[in-house]
């Protein structure tokens, strides 16, 4: 059963081609199509430790832990009732040994700085503007004491010197990204709606403890002309392909 307190209706809905069983709440927060591409971008390695920030109801981590074989995720979640609901749906899947919620905010962790291999996050999209419908949807999409910079310097804390941090987000905010993530080499991949459009997101990787500049990779278009998934999206979206930076 869903956490009482979240309110409203939920629904059970299918990931990577039905691999993954999900359930969320039917307004406000929801896995969306930046979830799982955020999730197939993490590389992660057979065996790793990973820390996943803002992890909602699991959607991202659980998606790492089904396509990286004996991965362990630690996915931090402040909302209680979303962190409930990531507990089960990691049950679900029989991922429950290697995917751990943990309640916590961002603005302070309860975990080891400098020990995870890989940090991958969906910050909230919004600094300000219209409200979402619930107050979940307000929390998940609009920053709270910390600014898209400060979320970004608590995530690098947490990586070890050679390790990773991924993030997915507006293409409109790309400065900044890159502004908290200098001096450090990074890679950008935009996700183009369709070949020939301005991409609204991007995933940024960025080397930690390593200097460098910023290179900028051909992307993914994600739909044809006629609104279907491009053959690459679907290896991805459905069939749990590693996205690539190169």
């Amino acid at each position: 059963m869903p956490p009482t307190e979240v309110g409203g209706d939920w629904t059970t809905d299918h990931l990577l081609g039905g691999r993954l069983v999900l359930r969320q709440p039917s307004r406000g927060y929801r896995v969306a199509v930046d979830t799982v591409l955020l999730a197939a971008a993490v590389p992660a390695r057979p065996g790793a430790r990973v820390v996943e920030l803002g992890a909602g109801v699991g959607g991202a981590a659980l998606a790492v832990a089904t396509r990286v074989p004996g991965v362990g995720v630690v996915a931090v979640e402040r909302e209680p009732a979303l962190a409930r609901a990531l507990a089960a749906n990691a049950v679900a899947n029989g991922l429950h040994h290697r995917v751990h919620a943990v309640v916590a905010d961002v603005a302070a962790l309860p975990l080891r700085a400098g020990g995870a291999e890989v940090v991958f996050t969906n910050p909230p999209y919004a600094a300000g503007g219209s409200a979402p419908l619930t107050a979940l949807g307000r929390a998940a999409r609009r920053e709270g004491e910390l600014d898209l910079g400060g979320w970004l310097r608590a995530a690098v804390a947490l990586v070890r010197p050679g390790g990773d941090l991924v993030v997915v987000h507006r293409a409109d905010r790309l400065g900044e990204i890159l502004a908290a993530l200098a001096p450090r080499s990074a890679w950008v991949l935009p996700l183009w709606p369709r070949a020939g459009v301005a991409a609204k997101r991007v995933l940024v990787r960025a080397r930690v403890g390593r200097r460098g500049g910023v290179r900028l990779g051909a992307g993914l278009v994600l739909h044809d002309h006629e609104g279907h998934f491009t053959a690459q999206a679907e290896a991805v979206l459905r069939h749990a392909a590693e996205l690539t930076w190169e």
